[in-house]
């Protein structure tokens, strides 16, 4: 009976250990599949995947039996569990790509509304994740309550596999930086410690970010006016959210989605206007700064386009129908004398009605506004009231490509909601008839809607699309100021096709308004004579790096779609 029972027992324990050591596979097993999708998705060299493959492949089997309890040694890996869903999910997302510095910042900058309408919409990859990963922990903290280990062997075989393997990676990696334009393979290249250093280089923005009432303390501009006009002056900004010209009718797209704009005679169309970033919490605040994209360590220094028509002697307001976010976006935001954020519907109309209404209660002559809109932001059909819906079937749908019918005729239908919104702030300026007015808007960056073989859908992607960068731009001058300042209206219809980035958004306000002061820079204003075609353009990257639009993961089908709409990036 008793040899039985030690037979049943040791039998039992064998099963266990079996069982364990499956988990083990099964951990750096799962660990390692967002480094093979990887290897098949970036451009690397055959030596970069050998270390891509090898070195965390490696040190995720030292790391599963450090320790003899390996369900430990999983649920102490849990950061890495979560960076390898995330960037399963990014990958569903966007088809390629790590998870970006901007990425994490999105995290902890959009609002939980935004949060929710997105993954609502990609619950597949959500879903796969769940089933990857929730089932290694379930399985880790039984192991744990069960206090079952590792046999010894085991963990040898395992330990020394794990080395070698990391060894060998790790021996590519001289090679790897031979071939390497950027020299920056450790660093970018590897997963997950290129997500490790993303995720540290956002928390250092973050804490620039936090840091910026202390750090712009004291700066002015010493901001003065050149001329003025003669009883009122209103000046409106306006910044779009993720409007592309692709579908701006305006811009050449078959659909009418701007049968307002397209009979306003009057507007003045920028062409060719490129955005600096193709992340709001990062392009808005370059669009109400003064500094350019290559020095972006001055953005945590200097106040914005608020503090400027402040110290300008203008009464100003920041009305926005987005979210405070904790970002960059609020401190500039919070220059102006009066902040106002709209709760939901968050229709943009009403950005007109709270203008509106400050307008006829402000006693001031000098008058500065800045709508931020919600634009085409997703969800596209939540943008817009019924009436819009122009384009059908536009139904809440799952992200995907055999849904782009539905979200492009939801998109289009935000653009020209987006038009009703712009044409009737046109109309109700020219009403003020005793009122010198201009306006002048831009989006903050374009966006992707499956629009080619890659499946590219949304914005923020660490490499840009076309679709993500030309960005819709346009201004408009009232008859009185036309007659008083005929050279700034005639040089901006002068500077339709002019090369420009969202740079030149903060000058050409303060140049609408004739406003001088240090660091505004008159050859980068589209109002301006003297705005410099010739200049180099940039992109800031996902590192905050300044660099050619060329180099930010432009495809020749990108250079096409925008050769076709009058814009080079060479």
């Amino acid at each position: 009976m008793n040899t039985l029972s030690n037979k049943s027992g040791r039998k039992r324990l064998k099963t266990r250990s079996r069982f364990t050591t499956l988990l083990t596979v099964y951990f750096f097993v799962a660990l390692i599949i967002p480094n093979c999708v990887l290897a098949n998705t970036e451009p690397y060299s055959a030596w970069t995947v050998e270390a891509l493959i090898l070195m965390p492949l490696g040190f995720y089997m030292m790391w599963s039996v450090v320790l003899r309890r390996s369900g430990v040694m999983i649920w102490l890996a849990f950061p890495f569990i979560f960076l390898c869903a995330f960037q399963i999910v990014l990958l569903y997302l966007f088809g390629n790509s790590i998870i970006a510095t901007d990425m994490f910042t999105n995290l902890v900058t959009t609002n939980p509304g935004e949060a929710g309408e997105l993954l609502s919409n990609i619950y597949p990859s959500v879903l796969l994740v769940c089933a990857m990963y929730v089932p290694l922990l379930w399985f880790a903290a039984r192991e744990i309550a069960h206090k079952r280990s590792i046999s010894h062997t085991t963990r040898k075989t395992v330990g020394l596999s794990g080395a070698a393997l990391f060894v060998l990676g790790a021996l590519a990696l001289w090679p790897a930086y031979r071939v390497s334009e950027d020299r920056h393979v450790l660093r970018d290249e590897i997963f997950p410690l290129n997500v490790c250093y993303n995720a540290y280089l956002s928390g250092s923005e973050f804490r620039k970010t936090r840091n910026f009432p202390r750090t712009a303390e004291g700066f002015t501009y010493g901001a003065h006016r050149t001329a003025e006009a003669s009883g009122r002056e209103i000046y409106v900004y306006i910044i779009g959210e993720a409007s592309r010209t692709m579908d701006w009718q305006l811009y050449g797209y078959q659909r009418e989605t701007n049968p307002r704009l397209a009979q306003v005679d009057d507007i003045v169309l920028f062409r060719d206007v490129l955005t600096q970033s193709n992340t709001t919490h990062k392009s808005v605040p370059l669009i109400l700064s003064s500094v350019a994209t290559d020095e972006h360590a001055e953005l945590y220094r200097r106040r914005g386009l608020p503090a400027l028509f402040d110290e300008a002697g203008f009464e100003t307001w920041f009305i926005s129908n987005q979210s405070p976010q904790g970002a960059m976006i609020d401190h500039l935001a919070h220059d102006a004398r009066h902040v106002i954020y709209i709760r939901s519907p968050r229709h943009d109309m009403q950005l007109l009605d709270e203008m509106r209404r400050s307008i006829e209660e402000s006693r001031s002559q000098k008058l500065f506004f800045i709508l931020h809109c919600y634009g085409s932001h997703f969800s596209y059909h939540q943008r817009y009231p019924r009436e819009f819906a122009r384009f059908l079937p536009d139904d809440d749908v799952a992200i995907a490509a055999q849904h782009v019918d539905r979200l492009r005729n939801a998109y289009d239908n935000s653009v020209l909601y987006t038009d009703h919104f712009l044409a009737e702030t046109i109309d109700y300026l020219r009403t003020l008839g005793d009122t010198s007015t201009a306006l002048l808007y831009c989006a903050d960056h374009g966006e992707d809607i499956f629009d080619d073989e890659r499946g590219r859908f949304l914005h923020a992607s660490p490499t840009t699309t076309a679709y993500q960068l030309h960005v819709a731009s346009l201004a408009w001058f009232s008859e009185r100021y036309r007659n008083r300042f005929p050279e700034k209206v005639a040089a901006a219809e002068a500077n339709t096709t002019a090369p420009a980035t969202t740079h030149a958004l903060f000058h050409t306000m303060a140049d609408m308004a004739s406003i001088e002061g240090r660091f505004v820079v008159r050859d980068v204003s589209l109002v301006s004579d003297r705005f410099d075609r010739d200049a180099p353009r940039y992109y800031l990257n996902d590192h905050n790096e300044a660099v050619p639009y060329s180099r930010t993961g432009l495809t020749a089908g990108d250079s096409l779609v925008l050769r076709r709409l009058g814009v080079r990036v060479d």
